[in-house]
């Protein structure tokens, strides 16, 4: 039975959304495949999704982006979370080293930890990268706090990737350059059967009013202008967080009986930040979305040119969000013509087809 270490970043929930429909696609074409997950992404998330024998082993694999919520980046206590990893890093590495050796796997999987890459090949198993973008390419956007050496530490990451025997990019992604051998694949999805007569029937809504999902990642969303968008007639919210307990207008998605995935194939309009994920799933099921920008992370202009070219998609600014003017952004949205037809979601199979290669 062929055992897959497959190492997970734990920043948000997005790399392992990438990972699973990969498993999945590759338990197709090996049957007896079981995997590993070494990963700080809870377990409950794999449950239901993932169809292959699984077990999960929480250890941090790199640090990510330290936020305030899912649109600010602290990039001070960022640097300072890289340095602090990178201050043990020859342990970290031994540790992954020790634990390989012991589980005896035939592939290392990253999504995008390089600490995963470096252990791989030390060990002598074969590593792919799978990515959307790395974690050099992010750092590259911040300016480092003194005294920490940015570039020196921008260039150990590097390092560490350059030992993938083979790196997959996910459509859409920016450049990415470091890998020896890159292989691009098409977008990763798994776009699910609309509920929407259902959920119309289920809120009650009236003919014309429209619905809209509002879901910012894995990173929860503390709070909405609530007060403001109650007198927003026409529009029904469906907000992943909590909602006031007297609120019209919206609806905790945890009340409704749908997981967000159906949810987003259903409603009319999704607002959410760039992010891979619910993007790629969006132009997949053709939701219009609006978007808000953080304009500091590495991945986000690809993602958006993406969704211009193959979505309907409609920028909100960070100020108007904050203050609920969404009205003009959210009628415009709804009108906008259908796009060109998206690339189809093959990249699960395509990326299983080049894993199997290895076992």
């Amino acid at each position: 039975m062929p055992l897959i270490w497959a190492a997970i970043s734990g920043h948000g929930f997005g790399h392992a959304a990438q990972v699973v429909p990969v498993l999945n696609a590759l338990g197709r074409l090996v049957p007896d495949i079981r995997v590993l997950l070494r990963t700080t992404v809870p377990a409950t998330f794999f449950k239901d999704r993932l169809s292959i024998p699984w077990e999960t082993s929480s250890v941090q694999q790199d640090i990510g982006c330290i936020q305030q919520g899912p649109m600010t980046i602290d990039v001070e206590a960022t640097w300072r979370e890289h340095h602090r990893f990178h201050s043990t890093w020859h342990e970290r590495l031994q540790t992954e080293v020790d634990a390989m050796r012991a589980a005896g796997p035939d592939l290392v999987l990253a999504d995008t930890p390089y600490l995963a890459l470096a252990a791989g090949k030390h060990v002598g198993i074969p590593t792919v990268a799978l990515v959307s973008f790395t974690w050099d390419l992010i750092l590259s956007e911040y300016q480092a706090p003194s005294p920490i050496d940015r570039q020196g530490l921008i260039e150990s990451i590097r390092l560490a990737y350059i030992q993938a025997d083979l790196a997959l990019r996910i459509t859409p992604a920016p450049p990415i350059a470091i890998f020896n051998r890159l292989i691009d694949i098409g977008p990763i999805a798994e776009p699910v059967h609309s509920a929407r007569e259902q959920l119309i029937e289920f809120l009650e809504l009236p003919h014309g009013e429209h619905t809209v999902l509002i879901g910012f990642g894995g990173i929860p969303l503390d709070s909405l202008p609530f007060d403001r968008l109650e007198s927003l007639t026409g529009y029904r919210f469906l907000f992943d967080g909590s909602v006031p307990a007297d609120s019209k207008r919206f609806l905790s998605t945890q009340s409704l009986p749908w997981s967000f995935k159906t949810l987003l194939a259903s409603v009319d309009v999704i607002m959410t930040k760039p992010g891979y994920g619910t993007l790629v799933e969006a132009v997949a099921s053709h939701t219009p979305m609006v978007y808000v920008r953080r304009y500091n992370f590495g991945d986000e202009q690809s993602l958006v040119d993406y969704l211009h070219r193959y979505g309907r998609g409609v920028e909100l600014s960070h100020p108007d969000f904050i203050n609920g003017q969404w009205l003009p952004a959210l009628e415009q949205v709804v009108d906008l013509p259908l796009p060109l037809a998206p690339p189809p979601p093959t990249g699960a199979e395509e990326a299983a087809r080049e894993l199997v290669k290895f076992l």
